[in-house]
């Protein structure tokens, strides 16, 4: 960072422009230092690979040189958040990290800050300083950025998130979902888009029809767009200043296109050579960034031939010195490997069973929903809810789950998101970046079919904590009305937890009663970390859903309940189908006096094996039962698991009921031959019981 006589001289000149007349010559002198420290650190980042000391993915930043100085130094750490992507070395090295963090980067060594060589080098993040942990999917930062933007707005705190990339990922739809929705909401985000005409060998013209990017929203309302010569110091620092400055004061999203060249391969695996001929290279390399900030220090008597060569010297010391350094340093220990999949949950310490004594009167799943969201909100003023359709004069969600809570809370706390899943998810991960304090509950989709177009950033929430090395954990809950029996149809009537639930770093929970609907809510939007809460939507309304409900009523996340208890075979169920095996059961124990227990495992991420192992051993056969197809569906795993752990006690092969392996179709007669029934469940069940 500048030092303290730059950053007053800085200060004195923001009321204007930055000139060569008016920057200090000590400001000047400290700018080239980091490009040049930057620029070798650069060059030297390949040898650690040909050496096989690491470093085994690699963007050279050169030609990149300006604009990410820029941004650096614009930086706030203490009031803005930043998103660096992976070619933003300098960006990193110009906001304070240091070489030797960023070499423990490179080699991914233990030490690393930005995730403990967890994740995959040139993947630069400070978490204390607010310089983010972003993955390697492009461009998809933009979104966090925008939720973090969406944070600083409602507590009124004064800052910007920037968003760097490059010029081909605004080419991703979520791109564009972000800048929509910061133009829409008047967020104060800095997009910086680094254009160096390649989206790896892929040329701009391949990639959009306006030859800058940013052109592309030009219509776009309560937007500015800035473009700057991203190769020159001066223009690259006006235009981030400026940015900032009216991004800040004005609540508005700011594009920055800033044109540079790339000097070098898209990585250390690309090889340029084979889309890009000899006179392009030599174009790109006369527009070196290097060369005209050495011009102009030069003209203007900044630093003379020996001054830069002492620079030279004393940065190639800083490297060595770095490198030193970082190979003292330990590599990340494979037993570590399960640190930080996904923070502890709270302690659920009144109902630690997740049961209660029935002793009052019953009320349906839809209303423990919407009455344990409304008592969260109302312990938590931290807490927020948004979706499609969740927020709109009488209208809460499209089942009414989220009805009255806007005109309780207001529009600050409950309120409509676009319909743009992506949006809706990744904008949680952000604005949960802001503060640890802040929990979210997010529909994410209307229906849980329509969740797909969420899965880059579901995936992404998924991983934050591993890959961020225990730094960050996005408080989510994603609630996602699921299953049929309603006659939907396609994108109605899908479960989708046999997909979902083979992602580590997120809890799957699926409720099948009003009490553990409320207790498991609850839960969720307590404890730290993302949860996927799956409800039932055929059950919001059915009477056999109804329970009574106790105040603060609480269930452990992976905790079983017995629903039905019996000795001559074990069902295990969730969701929709625990009803349909409760009443198989009831109707084989009247036909032939055999009792059927019915476990609920209600938590499928953690998973209570041990429940299930339990009941096992009393009864000596298992049916697993679940609304998901049969093959790649969840109860494969719970199969797997019973094969594997409690073999010893099985009387007969495990047994699966599930829908057929086709999608679920609209009419009632192809519904009832796609999901399970009472009576599927049953003939399974007799043939169990007699084997």
């Amino acid at each position: 960072m500048a030092t303290k006589k730059d950053k007053k001289q800085q200060s004195d000149i923001k009321v204007s422009k930055y000139t060569v007349d008016n920057v200090s010559h000590d400001t000047f002198k400290h700018w080239y230092r980091l490009m040049v420290l930057g620029r070798k650190l650069d060059e030297k980042a390949p040898n650690y690979l040909k050496q096989a000391l690491g470093w085994s993915y690699h963007a050279p930043y050169a030609g990149h040189d300006a604009i990410q100085l820029a941004i650096g130094q614009v930086f706030d750490r203490k009031k803005d958040h930043l998103f660096p992507y992976y070619r933003d070395m300098l960006t990193a090295l110009s906001a304070g990290i240091t070489v030797e963090e960023i070499i423990l980067n490179g080699i991914s060594k233990a030490t690393d800050i930005a995730s403990g060589g967890r994740h995959m080098s040139n993947h630069f993040a400070k978490p204390e300083w607010n310089i983010h942990n972003v993955s390697s999917s492009t461009g998809n930062h933009t979104l966090h950025a925008v939720g973090v933007a969406r944070a600083m707005k409602r507590y009124g705190h004064k800052g910007v998130a920037i968003s760097s990339q490059g010029e081909s990922s605004v080419s991703e739809g979520y791109v564009y979902e972000a800048i929509n929705g910061a133009s829409n909401e008047k967020l104060p985000v800095v997009f910086v888009l680094q254009d160096n005409g390649y989206g790896i060998s892929v040329p701009k013209k391949d990639q959009t029809a306006n030859r800058k990017a940013a052109d592309n929203f030009s219509g776009f309302k309560n937007l500015r767009i800035i473009h700057c010569d991203g190769k020159d110091v001066l223009s690259s620092m006006n235009a981030m200043y400026e940015a900032r400055q009216h991004a800040m004061e004005k609540n508005e999203p700011v594009i920055v296109h800033a044109s540079v060249v790339r000097i070098g391969s898209h990585s250390n695996s690309d090889r340029q050579d084979l889309y890009r001929d000899e006179r392009e290279l030599h174009c790109v390399k006369a527009h070196d960034p290097m060369l005209k900030i050495r011009k102009l220090l030069k003209s203007n008597g900044v630093y003379t031939d020996s001054d830069f060569e002492a620079v030279e010297k004393d940065t190639n010391k800083i490297i060595k010195e770095a490198h030193k350094k970082a190979m003292l340093a330990p590599d990340p220990d494979p037993e570590s490997i399960h640190d930080y999949v996904i923070p502890e949950p709270y302690k659920a310490e009144k109902y630690p069973d997740g049961t209660h004594q029935e002793e009052g009167e019953k009320i349906k799943l839809i209303t423990a929903l919407n009455e344990t969201l409304k008592a969260e909100f109302r312990r938590n003023q931290d807490t927020f809810i948004w979706g499609q359709d969740v927020a709109y004069k009488e209208k809460g969600g499209i089942f009414n789950v989220t009805k009255g809570m806007q005109q309780e809370f207001g529009i600050e706390r409950v309120f409509n998101a676009p319909i743009a899943e992506d949006f809706i998810v990744g904008t949680a991960n952000g604005m949960s970046r802001f503060d640890e304090k802040i929990r979210i509950v997010i529909e994410g989709a209307e229906f849980a079919d329509y969740f797909w177009p969420a899965m880059e950033q579901f995936v992404e929430m998924t991983h934050d904590y591993w890959r961020s090395n225990g730094k960050f954990s996005p408080n989510v809950t994603i609630r996602l009305a699921s299953g049929g029996y309603i006659g939907g149809g396609l994108y109605h009537s899908q479960t989708t937890e046999g997909a979902l639930t083979t992602f580590p770093g997120i809890r799957v929970v699926y409720p099948s009663f009003a009490d553990d609907a409320a207790g498991l809510l609850r839960t969720a939007m307590r404890s730290k970390g993302p949860t996927l809460f799956l409800e039932p939507k055929a059950l919001y309304n059915a009477k056999q859903a109804e329970t009574f409900v106790p105040e603060d009523f609480e269930v452990p996340f992976g905790k079983a309940r017995v629903r039905r208890e019996g000795k001559d075979l074990t069902i295990i169920t969730y969701g929709n189908t625990t009803h349909l095996s409760l009443q198989a059961a009831d109707q084989i124990a009247k036909e032939t006096g055999k009792e059927i227990e019915v476990i609920d495992i209600r938590s499928l991420i953690p998973l209570d094996t041990e429940s299930i192992l339990q009941s096992l051993k009393k009864t000596g056969k298992v049916l697993v039962v679940h609304e998901d197809k049969v093959f790649g569906g969840f109860g494969g795993e719970l199969a797997s698991q019973i094969t594997e752990f409690g073999f010893e006690y099985l009387d007969a092969p495990v047994k699966r009921v599930g829908s057929t392996f086709t999608p679920v179709g609209f009419h009632k007669n192809l519904e009832a031959a796609i999901l399970p029934s009472v009576k599927k469940i049953h003939e399974v069940a007799a043939y169990l019981l007699e084997y």
